[in-house]
């Protein structure tokens, strides 16, 4: 089992922001401080949406997405790399172009569906099919962990007809691991199963929670990348990534009239005992 270094390590996030605090980039911010770790965010869009849906959307131009990350990555010792939502293709051939300069630093890819949008032009964003093929291309080549759900296998998997297949599948691309989410669900459990080169499947079961929390996703990729850069074996991440996610789930909070919200930082509370504090 591998242990956490004793420094802080920084983790570079590429995502959309949620006002609402589910997902995006605060998702992976508050994962990263209760984790131990300091996030650097990159804001891939700015969203308006809240607990219920997401209404407009406008993208980060791709020059300005490769002047912040380029600045941060000159300046900091990042030790991994969390990418989250992108709407534009030229966003992905961007970041690509960025990647290849740092084939040492581990990426975990939550490979976020394209989102349908109420109220919106669809002049914002490239279509489904589009950013798929941009991602297989130029994203999972480059990434040491993709985490996508069901849906979203699918879509990276156009030939496969089973969750097994879709894994296999989005392997071929190049990336080192595959982590699908709710591959299997029933009443009592819910299923992720890891693909690996050469390995057979290895699957992982939680208990079914009642309440339905969006951020998941984003939680469970920033959870791994941090557990990365603290120097965690890809193994020992992909667990560990797993249990925080749960743990956070587990304590979400319904704070708006949508969905709940997971609480990352669900063992502040414990052990603070709801004083603002630390013990």
């Amino acid at each position: 089992m591998s242990e956490f270094s004793d420094r802080t390590p920084v983790v570079l996030s590429l995502s959309s922001h949620d006002p609402s605090g589910s997902t995006g980039i605060q998702a992976d911010i508050e994962t990263a401080i209760s984790l131990g770790a300091h996030c650097c965010a990159v804001v891939t869009a700015l969203c308006a949406r809240d607990t219920r849906q997401l209404v407009d959307l406008a993208p980060t131009p791709a020059d300005l997405l490769i002047e912040q990350t380029r600045a941060i990555l000159e300046d900091m010792p990042v030790a991994a790399i969390k990418l989250g939502y992108f709407c534009r293709v030229e966003q992905i051939e961007a970041i690509h172009s960025i990647l290849r300069d740092y084939s040492d630093l581990p990426v975990v890819l939550d490979p976020v569906a394209s989102l349908s949008i109420a109220n919106s032009s669809a002049s914002h964003f490239d279509d489904a099919e589009q950013i798929s093929s941009a991602m297989k291309s130029l994203l999972l080549p480059l990434a040491d962990v993709i985490t996508p759900d069901i849906v979203e296998a699918h879509q990276l998997a156009r030939q496969a007809d089973t969750v097994d297949a879709c894994g296999q599948e989005i392997l071929t691309q190049g990336c080192a691991a595959v982590l699908i989410t709710g591959a299997r669900r029933n009443a009592n459990d819910y299923e992720n199963r890891l693909y690996l080169p050469r390995r057979p499947m290895r699957s992982f079961c939680w208990p079914r929670l009642s309440l339905f929390s969006h951020g998941s996703g984003a939680t469970l990729s920033a959870s791994i990348a941090t557990y990365l850069a603290h120097g965690l074996l890809l193994s020992d991440a992909l667990e560990q990534g797993q249990q925080f996610t749960w743990q956070c789930l587990k304590a979400s909070r319904r704070l708006g009239m949508g969905h709940s919200i997971p609480n990352r930082l669900y063992w502040a509370e414990r052990n603070g005992k709801h004083q603002g504090r630390l013990h």
